[in-house]
């Protein structure tokens, strides 16, 4: 089984691109991306799920990747990430939903369980960070000088990230076997990322990110007045989350299964089989849609 793709242009202007397959009428699981990457980064788990022919799977390119366009002015930043989500979902009738975070795509469905506490039936975090033991010191350093002092010597620091080694460098580090991975998947992020502006826009998104943190506290009540479910599968060498991110939803979620495996950060591109069969047991046993 393969997925479709499609393009709906919302009320705000936006024209999100998204991947999806499964009948519509069937439970959702909703994939979020997050830097630097798109929906592309879900284009093996979407048919691994949905060959099942028990649930919808989709997933959207978020402001500033992929394929999503944004009309001139938008102001980019995970507020804005989270109200393109809710008015896609809202277009295309989907009311409850599990959600698949990973990376930015965290905060993201965090902002929108805040608003709709009853439309999560259940949480996968695959590196999808909530917690401040997530944060790998190294990496985060200079990301959290910017956002303790925004200026414009911290803001060009770091743009190298932006570029094409540090994207790749993102897929490899910690993989098991990097030179089995498909390249291409790094190849048209940064292929994306060096359009014209987008630089730009993603060091705007590395200066907003710590409005995320600053939303933590409410996160972690939102787990404990509601206890979704939640499945935190990560790769057990990833140096952007790292694994403490992962046990620490344990602390407010009371059942929450806690896996590893064998990979870095997108550890997806590695252990699809491992991550994506976890995926399928928990939407069957765990999710209450």
């Amino acid at each position: 089984m393969s997925y479709s793709v499609s393009t709906i242009t919302l009320a705000s202007g936006v024209k999100v691109f998204y991947r999806h397959a499964g009948s519509p009428t069937l439970p959702t699981l909703l994939l979020l991306h997050g830097f630097p990457s798109s929906s592309f980064q879900y284009r093996n788990l979407i048919p691994f799920v949905a060959s099942t022919g028990k649930y919808h799977v989709i997933a959207p390119d978020l402001p500033g990747f992929g394929f999503t366009e944004v009309p001139e002015g938008w102001t980019h930043g995970f507020e804005g990430m989270k109200e393109v989500v809710k008015d896609l979902l809202d277009a295309i009738k989907v009311e409850k939903f599990a959600v698949y975070i990973f990376d930015y795509g965290s905060p993201t469905a965090f902002r929108l369980a805040l608003e709709r506490p009853s439309a999560i039936a259940g949480i996968i975090t695959q590196s999808g960070n909530a917690y401040d033991e997530g944060f790998g010191a190294e990496f985060w350093a200079p990301l959290k000088r910017y956002w303790a002092d925004p200026n414009n010597t911290n803001r060009e620091a770091l743009r190298f990230a932006t570029g094409f080694d540090v994207t790749k460098w993102q897929y490899t580090n910690g993989a098991p076997n990097p030179e089995k991975l498909q390249p291409e998947a790094w190849h048209l992020d940064a292929a994306l990322m060096a359009r014209e502006g987008n630089a730009d826009i993603q060091l705007d998104l590395f200066k907003d990110y710590g409005t995320n943190q600053t939303l933590y506290p409410t996160f972690h009540k939102y787990l404990r007045d509601n206890q979704p479910p939640v499945l935190a599968i990560w790769g057990k060498n990833d140096t952007i989350f790292i694994p403490p991110g992962a046990e620490a939803f344990k602390r407010d979620v009371k059942d929450a299964e806690v896996k590893f495996v064998d990979a870095g950060h997108f550890a997806l591109e590695s252990h699809l089989e491992q991550i994506g069969q976890e995926v399928i047991k928990f939407l069957d046993t765990k999710a209450k849609f």
